[in-house]
């Protein structure tokens, strides 16, 4: 059974599939989406997992999606809109003390001066480097990596252009990136801090879906990766989505389908289509065959050309470097609906400033890292990392009256376990989460009306990201930039002429950032109008 033919079909309709759909069908081509799942969006999505829930099951808050694309996709007019947090944190600590994070910098210095006036003091200071590092590297986010190595005249052409953009930049910035890149989170934030209050809550957007403790050489850069963005022009400001994080994915279907594209749900893409070195089409699950002269695939790395491709459409040598690819996350997610706010024994003002930010719960740097240590040997971390937030603080619209949501995004949670499995392990590791929210939060248990508990194993089966790995692939520096997803493709095209790789899994990796869809559809077209 075969059907009409598309200029373009992208395989799964998470929002960097959607942001290439965008685009392309903006340039005038005739786009299909399919997207296997009845709802769109991939990790960014909203569901009903109980009456009247509207939860945030994956991705929960927004900060580094491009503000190029917000503008040029007009996503406010489809619906987009952030409420910024504010405090953007909060975290307690078991002698009873807690520190803020305000929008105002004058209130925040003024909570970081309780642990340390030293650190009050050099904390703009801090600031004001992290920004100048943000604003070198921002403008790599919306660059095809060049050629590497490279081997023709006009690979070095791309270099010089590479180069270029950093004439003129002072040189300890230049020493001080190139540190980022290999330092610890810890090491870097020791160079600047004395306070470990202050310390470990820098350090948590460190270890965001890492494989790695703040002690794991380059946990630096996953920090200031976590900062490249901002809601209301403050960097690294994060916020929650009106409606919910999957109204991103709606507000980016709006913008498509605006422009002519089509996106049908429900239809797993079986089997990339090849033809003597050059793609035709996609097979879905069920046997029906659609073809297109160009296909852009936003599933992982491992998804597209482990699963979905023949072994012998590809080169040997390009398979065995995507099996290598290291794919095995280490996060997982909570979902809870409440009856009510959790009551902090260090603030026990209820509701409270601190309900609307993200709350921590990791006392200490060392505390972070024996978590991990935990992991790296196959065991769930008996002490995890969490980060709690309650969106319904900004949008009630989410829970029934009266009620609330409450996400938990903890490190650590690893894949692959020592002993036993997850389908063993989910409900009594659930469980300890609790009880350790249990010695910062009295009431926990009794508010909990239901929970839903996704570990990486759940994350895989779920969202379809192999490994569970949030990113499509770890954020490592031999995993980046020139060497994302594997040396010589990191241009988004693929050794299959017509196949393009649009998601986490290529430069410059993940979050909700719509960079590798907006890149992979501006090299489509380059090709396009070279092929005319």
């Amino acid at each position: 059974m075969s059907a009409a033919r598309y200029d373009a079909i992208i395989v799964g309709g998470g929002h960097n599939g959607l942001v290439a759909a965008a685009y392309l069908a903006r340039a005038g081509l005739r786009v299909l989406v399919l997207e296997r799942r009845e709802v769109l969006g991939g990790c960014a999505v909203t569901e009903e997992i109980w009456p009247g829930y509207r939860v945030s099951t994956a991705a929960y808050l927004v900060s580094l999606l491009q503000p190029r694309i917000i503008e040029e996709l007009e996503l406010e007019r489809f619906g987009y809109r952030v409420d910024p947090k504010d405090p953007s944190f909060f975290s307690a600590y078991p002698d009873g003390r807690y520190l803020f994070f305000w929008q105002d910098e004058r209130r925040t210095l003024e909570e970081i001066a309780k642990f340390s006036r030293r650190d009050a003091e050099r904390f703009p200071a801090y600031e004001a480097h992290i920004e100048r590092l943000a604003r070198l590297l921002e403008p790599l986010l919306l660059v095809t990596p060049p050629a590497f190595p490279p081997s023709r005249a006009g690979d070095w052409i791309e270099y010089l252009k590479l180069v270029a953009r950093f004439r003129g930049v002072d040189r300890r910035d230049v020493v001080a990136l190139v540190k980022l890149f290999t330092q610890s989170a810890a090491d870097f934030l020791e160079e600047w801090f004395e306070s470990e209050q202050l310390k470990v809550t820098l350090a948590t957007d460190a270890v965001i879906g890492a494989n790695g403790g703040p002690h794991s050489p380059g946990t630096a850069y996953i920090l200031l990766h976590h900062v490249m963005g901002g809601v209301g022009g403050k960097r690294g400001l994060w916020g929650f989505v009106r409606g919910g994080i999957g109204a991103i994915a709606e507000a980016l279907a709006a913008s498509a389908r605006s422009r002519g594209a089509q996106i049908r749900t429900a239809s797993p893409v079986e089997k990339i289509l090849v033809k003597d070195g050059a793609v035709e089409g996609v097979v879905l699950e069920g046997g029906e065959e659609i073809r297109a002269r160009i296909v852009a695939s936003s599933l992982d790395p491992h998804q597209t050309f482990l699963r979905r491709i023949e072994p012998a459409a590809l080169p040997a040598e390009f398979v065995e470097a995507i099996r290598r690819f290291r794919t095995e996350g280490t996060s997982a997610k909570i979902n809870l609906a409440l009856a009510g706010l959790p009551e902090f024994r260090a603030f026990p003002t209820c509701p409270g400033p601190h309900h609307r930010a993200t709350m921590h719960i990791c006392p200490s740097i060392d505390y972070v890292e024996q978590a991990w240590d935990d992991a790296k040997y196959g065991r769930p971390s008996r002490r995890p990392m969490l980060e709690l937030t309650i969106p319904t603080m900004y949008d009630s619209s989410l829970a029934p009256p009266g009620r609330h949501i409450m996400g938990i995004f903890l490190q650590y949670a690893p894949y692959t376990l020592r002993d036993g499995s997850w389908d063993e392990l989910r409900e009594p590791f659930a469980d300890q989460v609790l009880s350790l929210m249990e010695e910062y939060i009295p009431n926990i248990r009794s508010i909990v009306l239901e929970r839903q508990v996704l570990t990486p194993l759940d994350l895989e089966r779920r969202f379809g990201i192999t490994g569970g790995n949030i990113f499509h692939g770890e954020m490592s520096l031999d995993q980046m930039f020139l060497l994302r997803p594997v040396a010589g493709w990191a241009s988004y095209r693929t050794p299959i002429r017509g196949l393009y790789l649009c998601g986490s899994g290529a430069h410059p990796g993940g979050g909700i950032i719509g960079a590798p869809g907006y890149n992979a559809a501006r090299e489509i077209l380059k090709d396009l109008k070279r092929r005319v």
